[in-house]
């Protein structure tokens, strides 16, 4: 007697593999190491349930800039290049993968990054080092596996590197111990144990699919038929004995006589159904070893631990979680943004806004400031917007009595006395400070458009009223070269600073307004709403509210100035609508072939030029009631 050993699958690290012929380098033996993580989040419950829950409690409720830092350039580059659904993607692919890219696009003159896009990680492989162990670039296919002989992959040049190129690849790569080109999964010494969770609900799914065991052997002892006949008895017997009713197998032995009939000699497994039991219970919790996680309740998981049902202990174990496992990829997050605003000049202190319940939020340590507060916990406090509140003046309050309480406030941000001063004059009288000013004419500067006199004839102009507090615009950050949410079909709706008059008095920003309203320039709503909406100035909104719009107020109290609105219309020859001009798509803002045209026409087209609001954007703060001040409001 011969025994043979079958040598089962054993677990392996995925191989790194340079080869002269190629400039990329491979991930597994196939190059295709991304595809079984992938393949395991898919297949094995548990392994599924701990990637998502936890990529859902790093990006929380997206990433945010605390108050302190929110300068308004600073703030809207940062919302228009880093999208909600991109860093999204991001902690998916950190996670589950074990490192994550952006695709960065720089500008015309690429002084600077203007867009960052998630780069799905299983299609990059790195460039083989240069002689100081750098990386310089990546290559990209979206099927490495199956890549063809005569395919060539994309080059992209890494971050650092692109000196030259129009984007790049900025890589999120955790430090590793040993491993260079590929950071490894941090829950690496769990992939085996996820694939068992696969394999047992496989082996589970097809036995049952195969009746569990041979059900009967059918025996035919009165010697060989020919082929043909075998196989038409076999389909006789299919036909009666089988279906889902009859979910069983059958041997059928073709026998010379009885005595050379068939033996079976089933391998009977002890106590099945207890060790395929421990298998998976065993699985699951090696799993959740693997991922750390401290509770399975925090994923949405129940176990039969007990741990968790005690209100301390769960919370415990979420500010564990939330400080050993969800903050070190928040902060890979956070420092591969930094990088690339500070390559633009930008400087903001980010963080993530949290899932986590307050109550569940540790507020202890040496957490000196509201800022630092908000950075640490990803919770705005309470205490914050309360120190907003004893900033503005209350109703029927003077300025003296307001003075004395507003400045000791201010001073103790860290203002001098001139400044607090001037500033809590301003929430006084609802005005800007000339910081504040500076900022928005910052922001307008290239959002506006220039009228082509000698194309466009202009029909009507119409005073623009205020939008209520309901109206809100998506592309405000998304895109700015988007086509706004007023356009419809063949016209489009843009608005100008006016009546085109300044005197010695009036501020910094109505005169700089009215110089580009004089010079043709003229804006997109969501432009001119965005900077509301982005919280700048909230100190002299009024009373309840937290932001201050230019749309409703202009340049503050006392101010002569309104919006006005222009309609267009694309101009015809001969009775038929021009082209797009070359280059034109219909997310840009080009306004070539476009006449200007009435308000009735417009309207029975279905164009939305009559915002709700609208009697009072018109209005000039001078004849607001208060003169367009706010502190009464």
């Amino acid at each position: 007697m011969s025994l043979e050993f079958i040598q089962l699958q054993s677990y392996t690290a995925p191989s790194i593999i340079e080869q002269k012929n190629k400039d990329w380098v491979q991930y597994g033996d196939d190059n295709n190491y991304y595809q079984y993580l992938i393949d395991l989040y898919h297949s094995s419950p548990t392994n599924n349930a701990c990637i998502k829950g936890t990529v859902d409690q790093i990006f929380g409720k997206g990433l945010e800039v605390t108050k302190a830092s929110r300068d308004l350039a600073g703030y809207i580059e940062f919302k228009k290049m880093f999208s909600n659904d991109c860093i999204r993607a991001i902690a998916m692919d950190l996670k589950m993968l074990g490192q994550a890219s952006f695709q960065l696009v720089k500008s015309k003159d690429r002084k600077k990054y203007v867009q960052a896009k998630h780069f799905p990680q299983q299609t990059l492989r790195p460039a083989k080092c240069n002689e100081k162990g750098e990386i310089e670039k990546y290559y990209y296919c979206p099927d490495w596996a199956n890549i063809k002989r005569n395919h060539t992959p994309i080059e992209f040049r890494a971050f650092g590197y692109d000196q030259n190129a129009n984007e790049c690849i900025l890589t999120i790569k955790p430090y590793s111990t040993g491993s260079f080109y590929f950071a490894p999964v941090d829950y690496q010494g769990g992939t085996q144990y996820a694939n068992l969770e696969a394999e047992i609900s496989n082996f589970h799914i097809n036995n049952i699919m195969n009746g569990l065991a041979p059900s009967m052997l059918i025996n035919f002892n009165n010697g060989q038929p020919p082929a043909e006949v075998k196989d038409t008895i076999e389909a006789q017997i299919k036909q009666k004995f089988g279906g889902s009713s009859n979910a069983g197998r059958f041997i059928i032995s073709w026998n010379d006589g009885k005595d050379s009939s068939a033996d079976i000699t089933p391998v009977q497994l002890s106590d099945a159904h207890n060790q395929y039991q421990f298998l998976s219970q065993e699985s699951m919790q090696k799993i959740m070893v693997a991922h750390r996680i401290v509770s399975p309740l925090l994923l949405g998981i129940k176990d039969n631990t007990g741990f968790g049902n005690n209100a301390d202990e769960l919370k415990s174990a979420s500010i564990l979680f939330d400080n050993v496992v969800i903050r070190p990829f928040q902060r890979l997050i956070i420092d591969a943004v930094t990088k690339v605003l500070n390559f633009n000049g930008v400087n903001l202190n980010l963080y993530f806004k949290t899932l986590q319940p307050l109550e569940f939020t540790d507020l202890s340590g040496n957490i000196i400031d509201d800022e630092t507060r908000e950075e640490e916990t990803g919770v705005t406090l309470a205490s914050q917007k309360k120190k907003i509140e004893l900033v503005k003046p209350n109703a029927g309050e003077s300025k003296d009595d307001f003075l004395g309480r507003c400045i000791p406030i201010v001073v103790r941000e860290g203002k001098d006395a001139d400044q607090a001063t001037a500033i809590c004059y301003s929430y006084f009288e609802g005005t800007m400070l000339e910081s504040d000013e500076k900022s928005w004419i910052e922001h307008l500067k290239g959002k506006g458009e220039i009228i082509n006199t000698d194309e466009w004839e202009l029909i009507d102009v119409q005073e623009v009223t205020d939008a209520d507090e309901e109206l809100k615009f998506n592309l405000a950050y998304e895109n700015p070269n988007k086509k706004s949410d007023d356009d419809k079909g063949v016209y489009k709706i843009r608005y100008r600073y006016g009546p085109n008059f300044v005197s010695d008095k009036s501020r910094q920003f109505c005169s700089a307004m009215v110089q580009e309203s004089k010079g043709g320039v003229i804006y997109r709503r969501e432009d001119i709403i965005a900077m509301g909406d982005a919280g700048v100035n909230g100190q002299f909104a009024p009373q309840g509210e937290s932001t201050y719009s230019i749309w409703k107020y202009k340049g503050g109290v006392n101010c002569h100035h309104r919006w006005e609105r222009l309609t267009f219309r694309r101009k015809q020859v001969k009775g038929k609508f021009l082209p797009k001009q070359p280059g034109e798509t219909g997310d840009n803002r080009n306004l070539e072939n476009y006449n200007e045209v009435s308000n009735k026409s417009a309207d029975k087209a279905g164009v939305p030029f009559s915002p709700s609001g609208w009697d009072t954007a018109k209005t000039r703060p001078i004849d607001m009631p208060n003169k367009g001040s706010l502190k009464n409001k």
